[in-house]
């Protein structure tokens, strides 16, 4: 089984998907990781990314989610997955799209900005976070999404997932 926890910068998404991963013993990857130079710089001076920016980018996120499905080898990653179009994306090489669960993880803008704003080290400016809110498309009734109100407790959400998910 492969586990997307995906929502808007300063979610909890790198928080909640490496304590899933670490509670159940499977692999974690972080999407930002795979991000080209160019993509990172854009984010870090402040520019938000296109679609045709992150074309190159889902790609390869699709091609680690299908290799993982095709060879049973279960996963949780964390990746944004803003518009529909992006998690549609992001099953394209999966086989069978039901290895694939999603997990959103939402909250209020100001509470992230207050995140964004007191985390270091990441490329991510507070100022963009804007930009992710115009560019989210909510999970419709017909997507297989949890969604979960990502300022409850990291201990609470990883369990709610287990529970949910049924792992």
């Amino acid at each position: 089984m492969v586990i997307v926890v995906m929502g808007v910068s300063g979610v909890g998404k790198t928080t909640v998907g490496r304590e899933l991963a670490r509670d159940l013993g499977w692999s974690f990857y972080d999407a930002d990781d795979l991000h080209s130079p160019g993509n990172i710089e854009r984010m870090r001076s402040g520019t938000p990314l296109t679609d045709e920016h992150r074309e190159a980018w889902l790609s390869a996120l699709a091609t680690l989610i299908g290799e993982h499905a095709r060879e049973s080898h279960s996963m949780v990653l964390a990746c944004s997955a803003l518009r529909r179009s992006h998690r549609d994306a992001l099953l394209a090489k999966t086989p069978d799209t039901r290895d694939v669960r999603l997990v959103h993880l939402h909250a209020d803008a100001a509470q992230l900005r207050e995140r964004l704003e007191d985390r270091d080290g990441h490329f991510f400016p507070a100022g963009l976070l804007a930009s992710q809110f115009d560019t989210l498309e909510r999970p419709g009734p017909d997507e297989d999404v949890l969604v979960l109100d990502a300022m409850r407790p990291v201990d609470e959400l990883v369990d709610t997932i287990r529970t949910e998910l049924d792992i």
